[in-house]
């Protein structure tokens, strides 16, 4: 139509002295930057002032002109919307009623300034119901950011269609803009302003007024940091600082979640805070999604069982996994971690500006000092007109007969007015006063009314004046009211601020404890703690240890810290590399997931020795290998350092022979090498040269057709633990045995006969550590050392463990604990 009625122009009636030629790009450049300046200063950036944009600021002033007070009922949300937009926003309804929502939700707004009433969306993304079902009104700290509006404490402004006045800024009682933040996207600029708590940011801003050098660092000790309405962690101070000191830095949110072990023994992480401004929905599907495309392995069981209440997000796991591990990737993979990219770019005086937080506060409070004055000067005015009038009734009562004829006198009232002015030193507004008293106020108790009310304002009337004249006392009020909106709404902080990398690897997330790792004959493997098995006398029954099947049973225990690492070698002659979380976490009484699940075994192989390896160990410099027919090699630990899941060639053994043993070694230590037969050859270390990990090794042990059942070295202690399969144990020192050749028969180690049956166990002890001893139907004791009297290395020994018809299937050294007595656990 437009384009019709253009070309029905009238070039007759067309005044050319009307048109002014412009270079059209000049045009589009004033225009645009015009529309610019209207979205930054009018839409999309909050003042330093009052921390609201120019929509959230004539909603509360609408709800306020509507007495839609948090003491008043709801009004329904499309009247709100309708006197916004009809008397000072012109903007879609949905817009203004989108701004109105977002104050009312509190997963978005630290502080809400709505207090709303019905279905306002939720965490998940879900919308609002349309404004016709809701209803809302101002809530309760929205009232401080209106408080003394009436007072002439802010300018105010023609509206849109200069029909209303609406304020250009709010009074703002409480540093709004820092305490519920702001986000916004203008053109060319954006601002991402983060929230904090409110107690500690009005405890920010008096430390502020008291010193207004204060360095950030000293800053940072009132006003920790952000602190976000759906709580969570804040990892590390230095995006804070960084935000803090420019106005721009990256703040790393975390969830909070904890373990659960459920009833089969599995665990589950649950989460119960999300990051801020996380849609919910959004990541449990993202969850989803990296576990159906085998991104992330272990979780069997995803649900969202978050409720009014608070958030539960249920990730539940394979029993074979680390809860840690999936946790971490949880974290790098999803919005579980995720980055509040601060950018504080607000509004001064009308022009955008980057700021620092020392800036805001500054911009906030030079603001509160003017609110400040501009009320005193308005209560002064308003008790200073007052007064005034009330010298004018003194007056009159003090002529109070003169008065009253006066008046009976005069034909009308205005010529009563300009007889009292005449005879009495009165102006028009004392005058017209005198003549609108009551003839109550004329009795002698209202007299008295009349000159306490008039000493009372004398007395405020000198104070407002001081108060003006100091800068000090305006400093004051400002410091003591906003004290008590701290007393009164403040909250407890819900962002917890912890030391922590962002970027952490799998084992930072782990804790660093002592473990013990089991492992079954038929090659179930587990970890636990070291104190789950308590101590008790040498000869005892034992607690129940592991539920084994019948034709299996405990192997080899051993300890070391979850963050060491785990070789393990395999009667094949292969190692593979594990760290200590990386086997699961079982109960004493579980049996434990099958080794073959961590590392790729082949179906016949078997893992025969396990050697916690430390990091950076400077100590060990070799690993020396013992087979079942007494091959012995030495190879520098170096060449085990990168292991793939697949494992590597750690020796080369003959048809008919198996590795059995392998120990860390200095270099320099000794061996002791023992055989079912109750013979043991001792040996030094350094008479097996260094080999590489394909070398097939030397003969070391004559086993004389026995096989090898125990390796000692003098850098695990200096006595030896031998036990036999009947449960007959002894101490005796490595020094008893006398140093031979490699590849001897050796001597006596234990007396073996029937009553005993064959050594099943040589191992290397100290004083300070105790010994666990498991039969072959999982029984378990737990002796102290020092309960086992050292002996010759030929005698039997005692009874350590009474077996029946069970027999010793391993025997484990544990260091003692601190405690000397842990409480013992109950069997079942």
């Amino acid at each position: 139509m437009a384009l019709e009625n253009f070309m029905e122009f009238d070039e007759n009636n067309f005044d050319p002295g009307h048109i002014t030629e412009t270079e059209l790009s000049k045009e589009i450049r004033r225009d645009f930057l015009e529309y610019s300046m209207s979205v930054i200063v009018a839409r999309a950036l909050p003042d330093v002032r009052d921390g609201l944009k120019p929509v959230q600021r004539r909603i509360l002033f609408a709800m306020n002109e509507m007495n839609n007070g948090p003491d008043k009922p709801y009004r329904k949300c499309a009247r709100i919307v309708g006197d916004t937009m009809g008397k000072y926003h012109p903007h879609g309804d949905s817009s203004i009623y989108g701004a109105l929502v977002y104050m009312a939700q509190n997963w978005n707004m630290r502080e809400t300034l709505v207090d709303g009433h019905g279905n306002f969306g939720s965490m998940d993304g879900d919308g609002a119901a349309a404004m016709r079902y809701t209803e809302a009104r101002m809530s309760k700290i929205s009232v401080e950011i209106l408080r003394d509006l009436e007072k002439d404490t802010v300018d105010m402004m023609d509206n849109y269609d200069g029909e209303e006045k609406e304020p250009m800024v709010l009074p703002a009682r409480f540093p709004n803009l820092l305490v519920n933040g702001s986000s916004g996207i203008a053109v060319g600029m954006a601002t991402n302003v983060a929230p904090h708590n409110l107690k500690e940011t009005i405890d920010a801003v008096i430390a502020y007024m008291e010193n207004p050098e204060i360095s950030v660092t000293e800053l940072m000790q009132f006003m920790k940091g952000p602190d976000f309405p759906t709580g969570g962690y804040i990892l590390g101070r230095s995006g804070i600082r960084k935000a803090f000191e420019t106005g721009r830095g990256s703040i790393v949110m975390r969830a909070k979640t904890h373990f659960e072990e459920m009833a089969n023994g599995k665990m589950r992480i649950v989460v119960d805070e999300i990051p801020y401004m996380v849609n919910k929905a959004s990541l449990v599907e993202r969850i989803g999604t990296l576990t159906r495309e085998k991104l992330i392995d272990g979780i069997t069981d995803l649900r969202d069982e978050s409720n009014m209440k608070g958030i539960r997000v249920v990730v539940e796991l394979r029993k074979d996994v680390q809860a840690e591990v999936v946790l971490n990737q949880l974290y790098r993979m999803t919005a579980l971690q995720s980055n509040f990219g601060v950018n504080n770019v607000v509004l001064f005086d009308g022009a955008p500006r980057l700021a620092g937080m020392k800036e805001l506060l500054k911009g906030y409070i030079d603001f509160q000092l003017e609110v400040i004055r501009r009320r005193t000067a308005f209560e002064l005015k308003k008790a200073k007109d007052r007064a005034h009038i009330l010298e004018g009734l003194r007056i009159a009562v003090d002529g109070l007969d003169e008065v009253i004829h006066t008046i009976r006198q005069s034909k009308d009232a205005q010529e009563a007015l300009i007889n009292l002015m005449n005879k009495f030193p009165l102006d028009e507004i004392q005058a017209k006063a005198i003549l609108d008293m009551q003839f109550r106020r004329l009795t002698g108790l209202e007299r008295d009314k009349i000159e306490n009310e008039y000493q009372d304002l004398l007395l405020k009337i000198a104070d407002y004046e001081d108060i003006l004249a100091h800068k000090e006392r305006v400093i004051d009020i400002v410091k003591n009211e906003l004290t008590e909106i701290k007393a009164k709404y403040g909250s407890p902080r819900r962002s917890e601020i912890i030391d922590a990398d962002a970027e952490m690897e799998d084992e930072d997330l782990i804790p660093v404890e002592d473990i013990m790792v089991t492992l079954s004959t038929n090659g179930y493997v587990k970890r636990l703690t070291t104190n789950t098995y308590s101590v008790q006398n040498r000869g005892g029954k034992g607690i129940k240890g592991m539920d084994l099947n019948k034709d299996d049973s405990i192997e080899s225990v051993i300890n070391m810290s979850t963050h060491d690492f785990l070789l393990l070698f395999t009667n094949k002659g292969r190692v593979f590399r594990l760290r200590g979380f990386n086997i699961p976490n079982f109960s004493r009484t579980s049996k434990g997931i099958p080794i073959i699940n961590l590392v790729n075994m082949d179906k016949d192989e078997k893992v025969k020795a396990m050697v916690p390896v430390k990091k950076n160990d400077e100590q060990t410099k070799f690993l020396f290998f013992v087979t079942k027919k007494g091959i012995v090699k030495r190879t520098a630990i170096s060449e085990f350092e990168n292991i793939m899941k697949n494992g590597k060639k750690a020796i080369l053994l003959n048809e008919d022979d198996q590795l059995a043993f392998v120990k860390p070694t200095d270099g320099q230590a000794e061996v002791l090498i023992a055989g079912a037969n109750g013979k043991a050859v001792r040996i030094l270390e350094d008479k097996v040269r260094p080999q590489g990990r394909s070398a097939h090794g030397v003969k070391g042990f004559n086993t004389d057709g026995s096989s090898v059942v125990g390796v000692a070295t003098t850098l695990e202690g200096f006595n030896v633990l031998t036990v036999t399969e009947k449960g007959i144990g002894k101490v005796s020192s490595i020094a008893s045995f006398r140093l031979t050749n490699r590849g001897s028969k050796g001597v006596k180690a234990a007396k073996i006969n029937e009553k005993t049956g064959d050594l099943i166990s040589m191992k290397a002890v100290s004083d300070d550590q105790d010994v666990m001893i498991m039969t072959e139907g999982g029984i378990v004791i737990r002796i102290s050392l020092d309960q086992i009297a050292e002996s010759s290395r030929s005698s039997m020994g005692v009874h350590l463990i009474r077996v029946d018809q069970d027999k010793v299937s391993t025997v484990a050294i544990v260091d003692q604990e601190v405690e000397e007595m842990i409480e013992e656990e109950s069997a079942e």
